[in-house]
């Protein structure tokens, strides 16, 4: 598995990343933990949905005034 800034990481390397986690947080904290990484992972994608959605609506509007955007410099 290749990551921007980890670098190449094998089983190894993540299974101890797992570990220390759990070591730090305790087996309590851990889903409270992944419950909150889950919902900023949803806020993210329901704002990366929207702005797609917008920036399509905005490609779809006519201009008002029926004349052309060409011919801004």
């Amino acid at each position: 598995m290749t990551l921007l800034f980890l670098g190449n990481l094998g089983a190894t390397e993540i299974v101890l990343i797992l570990v220390v986690v759990l070591l730090l947080f305790g087996g309590k904290k851990i889903p409270e933990l992944m419950r909150g990484l889950g919902n900023g992972i949803r806020e993210f994608n329901d704002a990366k949905t929207n702005v797609k959605a917008q920036i399509k609506e905005g490609m779809e509007e006519k201009p008002k005034d029926g004349s052309s955007n060409s011919n801004i410099i």
